[in-house]
């Protein structure tokens, strides 16, 4: 893989495209080449108009209309993509805050339990004391018949009233565990509470952007569909063209045990369907794809898109290699994994499946490293 030929790109173009022309340039002989990071595009985030031109047919449909669509959709589904990275992020938060409840309610429980034995064991000590009569020692020592039993008794009296300072002590710190544990839950449930709302709110922007695609695909037939899928291959196959001929050679680094694992499970996937916020193992959003394939390597990462651009480590594209994750868009509301030569796998959006395309099809804005 690490060749920079484009034999695998030949391979892996026509996995994705099925396109005859993409075929016949992407067989060509010669060294496959990759850009320096592209500049950023903008974040799509205006809603489109969802119909056709009123005056059209279903079979008057224009090439030129049909290029507006293809925007549109790209819009629509980039805005779920960005939704769909927010609802994950939300619902991490909330499997984590909603474990460290559970942790502070078992504290709770425990400290409440140690706090109650406190208090039966300060209150054994009490009554002890009051079974000594409340005496004074010197007053003790006049009336006992042997000064060196009194001597013995006072010593562990003396240790008595220290254990039961320490008691007190004790108690006193568990009570106040108590009620930090306390103001710590409430905290967290607070969290808790504002991430479900967050993660309802992105749930509810995933389906209205979806439905408003599905809206706009709906009006058109069967040939017309055909023709719009045609020209998303094109475009994406012109991106790859200029971002493979734009003059820097891609790396050839070796691959990782941990890499080879992490693409042998995200070409396995090949075919599943994508969908919004799955993690497998029989449907995936990009990064639920990325983030299970790495976890079977044995290398945990972060969950969304966004995560991972922000904490694993970043990469130069000439140095990239097989297991790489790419980060797509200015927002990083994108992930694939790369394969090597130029070729990349990724669940694309709603609609589609599991599917091997060309690295540079999409703005790239940078590429990061799990096991670096």
């Amino acid at each position: 893989m690490g060749s920079g030929k484009r034999s695998l790109t030949t391979v892996t173009m026509a996995l994705a495209c099925a396109c005859a022309c993409a075929c016949a340039v992407l067989a060509a002989s010669g060294p496959a080449y990759a850009s320096p990071t592209p500049t950023p595009t903008s974040t799509r985030t205006t809603s489109p108009d969802l119909t056709l031109p009123p005056t059209s047919t279903p079979t008057s449909v224009s090439n030129k209309e049909l290029e507006a669509v293809r925007t549109k959709l790209d819009t629509l589904y980039h805005s779920a993509a960005v939704a769909t990275d927010a609802y994950n992020a939300a619902e991490e938060k909330v499997k984590e805050q909603s474990a460290q409840i559970v942790g502070l309610a078992r504290e709770i429980v425990e400290g409440q339990e140690r706090l109650d034995d406190l208090k039966d064991l300060a209150g054994a000590a009490a009554r002890a004391q009051y079974r000594s009569g409340g005496l004074t020692p010197e007053a003790q020592l006049w009336l006992s018949e042997d000064p060196q039993e009194f001597l013995d008794g006072a010593g562990r009296v003396r240790q008595g009233e220290h254990a039961t300072e320490g008691l007190l002590a004790e108690m006193t710190r568990t009570q106040q565990d108590l009620e930090q544990y306390a103001k710590d839950a409430s905290a967290q449930w607070t969290k808790l509470e504002s991430n479900r709302e967050a993660k309802d709110e992105a749930k509810k922007k995933v389906k209205q952007q979806i439905a408003a695609a599905e809206k706009l695909e709906s009006q058109l037939e069967a040939a017309e569909k055909a023709r719009l899928a045609k020209l998303e291959e094109e475009a994406a196959y012109q991106a790859q063209t200029n971002w493979l001929n734009s003059g820097v050679t891609l790396g050839g680094g070796e691959t990782s045990a941990q890499g080879k694992k992490a693409v042998a499970y995200a070409t396995a996937q090949i075919g599943k369907a994508y969908e919004w916020g799955a993690e497998g193992p029989k449907t995936y959003d990009c990064s639920g794809l990325t983030s299970q394939a790495w976890a079977s390597a044995g290398d945990g990462i972060p969950r969304t898109s966004q995560e991972q651009w922000k904490q694993l480590t970043r990469v130069d594209i000439k140095d990239m290699r097989p297991g790489d994750l790419i980060i797509y868009f200015d927002d990083a509301s994108h992930v694939a994994m790369y394969i090597g030569d130029g070729a990349m796998v990724h669940a694309p959006r709603p609609g589609r499946t599991v599917t091997i395309a060309g690295a540079g099809s999409m703005p790239i804005l940078g590429v990061v490293r799990p096991d670096a």
